[in-house]
């Protein structure tokens, strides 16, 4: 429930944050009239990821023995790397998202007509969608369906009421930290999740074990406990883990780690240039 929760929590706030600039950008040019396009464009984009969701669940759900296997594993390889992806964009584009909104809020109104300005609101909080559409599933099938909901459900309310007390008071949070810290715990989310990945294909014979259980550690945290359910919806817990599972855990940080390095040299070197 935590992971959906911190991931529901996530992409709900960048979608608010969006919309919110994106508001804020017709406030100023005094086109408030476009706010109903706005909120439509938004409502679409989140029926049409809450379709996306059921429709992944659905398959998910359907499928048996090893094309059960298969398609949670790819599932979560896709999920780990769109939230690799997410958390390299956020790093690099983070400081200018507000002025890239902002200037594509002016395109589309220097066009005629209203759909511009609705597919820039639909396209930009679609993207949030789909990809917590596609974490929750990967999350579902790592841990309890029941519990993954909840932990949505409680995610965007808390993102709602959190985006709502930001705009309307003078609350400010420090939006740079939130998302570090929360990247910091999707980043162990997705090695967890490339784990699990090779686990699916582990059972399938489509990546070798090498050794069956590097080790077996569930006398102490059994997977069936509350805690041991709790790390695997969290971080891909496994406590007799075959060795590319922690081939592919190591690997992955590995990965991530020097990518993240040579993002933040970029950015920096960037700055000293302008």
């Amino acid at each position: 429930m935590l992971a959906s929760f911190l991931l529901s929590l996530r992409e709900g706030l960048e979608a608010a944050l969006i919309i919110g600039i994106v508001l804020g950008a017709l406030r100023k040019l005094r086109r408030n009239d476009l706010n109903p396009v706005i909120w439509g464009g938004t409502l679409s984009a989140a029926a049409a990821s809450f379709t996306a969701a059921l429709a992944l669940y659905a398959v998910g759900v359907s499928l048996e023995g090893a094309a059960e296997a298969v398609f949670e594993g790819i599932t979560m390889f896709l999920a780990a790397g769109v939230l690799t992806w997410m958390i390299f964009w956020m790093s690099r584009q983070s400081r200018n998202i507000r002025s890239g909104l902002e200037l594509g809020v002016r395109h589309a109104i220097a066009r005629t007509g209203v759909r511009p300005i609705f597919l820039l609101a639909f396209l930009a909080v679609l993207r949030e969608g789909i990809e917590l559409a596609l974490f929750l599933t990967a999350a579902t099938f790592a841990a309890d369906a029941r519990q993954t909901l909840i932990g949505a459900v409680l995610g965007l309310g808390t993102a709602t009421l959190l985006s709502w007390s930001l705009f309307a008071t003078a609350v400010r949070l420090d939006l740079r930290r939130f998302f570090l810290v929360t990247g910091t715990v999707l980043i162990l989310f997705a090695a967890g999740l490339v784990a699990q990945g090779v686990h699916e294909f582990n059972e399938v014979g489509w990546i070798p074990v090498l050794v069956e259980h590097v080790w077996d550690i569930n006398f102490l945290i059994g997977e069936n406990s509350i805690l041991g359910q709790m790390l695997k919806a969290l971080f891909g817990y496994n406590g007799n883990p075959s060795l590319t599972e922690v081939l592919a855990y190591l690997a992955y940080f590995a990965a991530i780690t020097i990518g993240l390095w040579r993002s933040r040299v970029a950015v920096s070197s960037a700055q000293a240039v302008n």
